[in-house]
């Protein structure tokens, strides 16, 4: 699996994010397109049916797409869907490409030369017009103040798996979660308080990944939940000059959990070869 890689070593470089060369802005939604862009990246190395509905034009994929569900009717902005185009729909003028992504400024997406050779001889997917969802990401990233935003991020995750299963019980509802095992973090959003947030850990830790652990999960079609979840932590205080790296240790889930990253996309490669390989 790279994505984890990929995500940790674009976050040590800074980028321009509303007017300022940073690594980490919690109102950008950066984080969020490396997260989603390395889950899309490990997916199609992982199906070799994902692989082929691309070869064939079946797959595109659409990103921040609002996504209405069926029964209730409710809408929400998903980060990342896997969908069939939708027939007749203009699809954007310019579109993105797993490629074309890694190359922009803006997502400042750092690969070494093994992964580029992986993703040059990948086949090459588009962003396209949204038709029926197949795979929905919501990715979301706690970084600082852990107990503060601990119920809005449960909520906004388990109303996710909720929204994508009203809109088709055969969709796969996938979340990922980031959070952040430093003790300080230099927060862009503290206009008026010098100096960095103090994090209490491993507590806060802790608290953020027992919380999302108790996310609903399912193991079948009509029952409620996501269809896989995962979870990394982070050691990173957005000082601009640190790096970013990988926490491996507990709490963080060990390789064995079921919500380890790698777990995650293994999961979700056999859920897709098993249930969309007659598309």
């Amino acid at each position: 699996m790279e994505a984890v890689d990929i995500l940790t070593r674009s976050l040590s470089k800074k980028v321009p994010i509303q007017g300022a060369m940073l690594q980490y802005h919690g109102r950008s939604d950066r984080h969020g397109q490396l997260i989603c862009w390395g889950i899309l990246f490990d997916l199609m190395l992982n199906s070799q049916v994902l692989r082929s509905h691309v070869e064939d034009g079946k797959v595109v994929f659409g990103i921040n797409h609002t996504l209405t569900s069926f029964s209730p009717e409710k809408k929400k902005r998903l980060d990342l869907v896997l969908c069939r185009p939708k027939a007749g729909a203009p699809g954007p003028k310019k579109p993105r490409t797993l490629q074309s992504m890694a190359t922009m400024e803006k997502y400042g997406i750092e690969l070494s030369s093994e992964q580029q050779t992986m993703l040059d001889d990948l086949p090459v997917i588009k962003e396209g017009p949204v038709g029926s969802v197949l795979v929905a990401l919501e990715a979301k990233a706690c970084m600082t103040e852990h107990i503060k935003a601990l119920p809005r991020l449960y909520d906004e995750l388990n109303s996710s798996h909720q929204i994508v299963h009203g809109h088709s019980s055969q969709a796969l509802s996938i979340g990922f979660f980031m959070v952040n095992a430093a003790e300080e973090f230099y927060s862009p959003t503290n206009q008026n308080k010098p100096g960095p947030n103090k994090h209490k850990q491993p507590h806060a830790m802790e608290r953020a990944v027992a919380q999302v652990a108790g996310l609903p999960r399912r193991s079948h079609h009509t029952s409620q939940g996501f269809d896989g979840l995962g979870i990394v932590a982070v050691d990173m205080n957005n000082d601009g000059t640190s790096p970013c790296t990988l926490v491996s240790t507990s709490p963080a889930p060990a390789p064995d959990d079921v919500l380890h990253y790698d777990s995650m996309i293994q999961r979700m490669a056999h859920e897709y070869d098993s249930r969309f390989s007659m598309i």
